[in-house]
């Protein structure tokens, strides 16, 4: 869980989320739905937010169904499908849901 403070302090972060969405045409729901996954997983590092926020994004698609390719997300988020890859079970199983078994 996050606090209603982090919202503000990771305000940048929300709103590249939600121009991301966006420009991949996914709904409000969806949307929020990434930015809440961003919160509860924001990592401590700057370098690692790029990531996890293309992870939340995907993982939000994914629950919504919106679902939107890895590298579709990737190149909207500026990085690599691998750094998608490597995060969103785990991500969407902390979130409660069984990932898909493609």
């Amino acid at each position: 869980m996050y606090r209603a403070r982090d919202r503000l302090e990771h305000r940048e972060w929300l709103d590249r989320l939600d121009e991301a969405g966006q420009q991949l045409d996914l709904g409000e729901s969806t949307r929020s739905t990434a930015g809440d996954l961003f919160l509860t997983h924001v990592p401590d590092t700057e370098r690692s937010k790029p990531a996890v926020a293309a992870a939340s994004l995907y993982v939000a698609a994914l629950i919504d169904g919106e679902e939107r390719s890895q590298p579709a997300v990737a190149e909207t988020l500026g990085v690599s499908r691998l750094s998608i890859q490597s995060r969103w079970k785990e991500m969407m199983a902390e979130a409660g849901f069984q990932p898909p078994e493609w």
